[in-house]
């Protein structure tokens, strides 16, 4: 399980790029062995990569290295989902960092939940929570990402009905709603958005100020919204007009 103190060498290593276990020892005034066991820990999560005395972000994965930015409001954002999945729920959950943080408290919450997902990233994340149902998806898998999209995800997501589909964006269009960058990613979204009862989008609010090129989910179809306060207050009233439910998480733990 994630520690303060593992969000805070993410965040320096976010800042850094690269950092000495001397340095991370010194900065978070604890000793070389614990921050070489909290390495490990994060090493074996996927988010951090050791070299000889040094730590630094794992650049062989997107989304592990997403992880890292922001990480603390990302936490509480995935928090804040999680708290409406009710027991026995089924839920799908798409890629993205928001949306790995998500499963993994789903996880350590030990409900009854069945959890379904095209991300090979946030499979192998929750790996060790044995009391969780968990189905990947197949499909033509993009590395980078490490998440699996296509005609044969959409065809393996047809048999499956979730309560609940959570989903990452890369943008946000007034007009329109929420956007991505990957074309292959947006069209298998938009194939698994269509068994789902709700959909909510999980995102900081520094997405809402970039715009992808491709449409993911129009707004008319978002049940809600997870983000942080500093939503721009325009589009904050937008979701609402369209009667979208907000969850707006505090910029710093309470």
């Amino acid at each position: 399980m994630m520690t303060h103190r593992h969000s805070k060498i993410l965040e320096l290593l976010s800042q850094h790029q690269r950092s000495e276990v001397a340095s991370l020892s010194e900065l978070l005034a604890v000793s070389q062995v614990t921050i070489r066991k909290d390495l490990d820990i994060l090493e074996e999560r996927g988010l951090v990569r050791r070299e000889h005395g040094y730590a630094c972000l794992n650049n062989t994965d997107d989304t592990g290295k997403r992880l890292a930015f922001n990480y603390d409001i990302k936490k509480r954002i995935a928090r804040g989902a999680a708290a409406t999945v009710e027991e026995g729920e089924t839920v799908m959950i798409e890629s993205g960092s928001c949306c790995a943080l998500l499963a993994e408290e789903l996880a350590n919450e030990q409900k009854d939940v069945t959890i379904i997902t095209n991300s090979v990233f946030i499979a192998n994340f929750i790996r060790h929570a044995s009391h969780t149902k968990i189905i990947l998806l197949g499909g033509c898998y993009q590395p980078e990402s490490q998440v699996l999209v296509g005609p044969m995800t959409r065809k393996c997501g047809e048999i499956f009905f979730s309560d609940k589909f959570f989903v990452g964006t890369d943008g946000f269009m007034p007009d329109f709603g929420f956007t991505g960058n990957d074309h292959l990613r947006s069209q298998t979204v938009m194939d698994l958005a269509e068994n789902a009862r709700d959909i909510f989008v999980l995102t900081d609010s520094e997405k809402f100020s970039h715009q992808g090129v491709l449409g993911l989910v129009r707004l008319e179809n978002v049940t809600g919204v997870f983000t942080d306060e500093r939503i721009p207050a325009g589009i904050e009233k937008q979701l609402l007009d369209n009667n979208i439910a907000l969850y707006k998480v505090p910029e710093h733990a309470l």
